[in-house]
């Protein structure tokens, strides 16, 4: 569970990169993809370049998905239940995807937000896209 000071650091951090999320998400996406290359087996059909429509809108939806876990965060089982079944039942997602895409955000947001970035939100982050992951991998059998 995040205390409220953590809660206000992921809520400070929101507040900087929402209405941005198509770009963020594809830097995200292609950091995964080149740090860890055997993840882009669930994304063939994504391209590599930066500005692709595609990309761009695959990382939209997934970090818009991060701001519905910011927005839900007390009911976060139940906002990510969709999402959860949808990786965990029909895309069957590997969960040791989870950890690698965690970090290539923390790398995403630390490059973009720099000194705005601290340590504690850093460490509010970890926590709370750590939480995140093991509600979408609750689902899996």
């Amino acid at each position: 569970m995040l205390s409220a000071q953590e809660r206000a650091h992921v809520a400070q951090v929101w507040d900087l990169i929402a209405g941005h999320e198509a770009a963020f998400g594809a830097e995200l996406l292609l950091r995964l993809f080149t740090v860890y290359p055997s993840t882009k087996t669930y994304f063939k059909h994504l391209g590599v370049c930066p500005d692709e429509t595609q990309l761009l809108t695959h990382g939209r939806r997934m970090l818009e998905a991060v701001g519905v876990a910011v927005r839900h965060f007390d009911h976060l089982r139940a906002a990510l239940s969709p999402l959860a079944d949808l990786h965990a039942q029909v895309l069957r997602v590997d969960p040791s995807n989870f950890p690698p895409l965690i970090q290539c955000f923390q790398v995403v947001l630390a490059s973009h937000l720099q000194d705005e970035f601290t340590v504690e939100m850093h460490a509010a982050w970890d926590k709370f896209l750590t939480h995140v992951a093991i509600v979408l991998t609750e689902k899996y059998r």
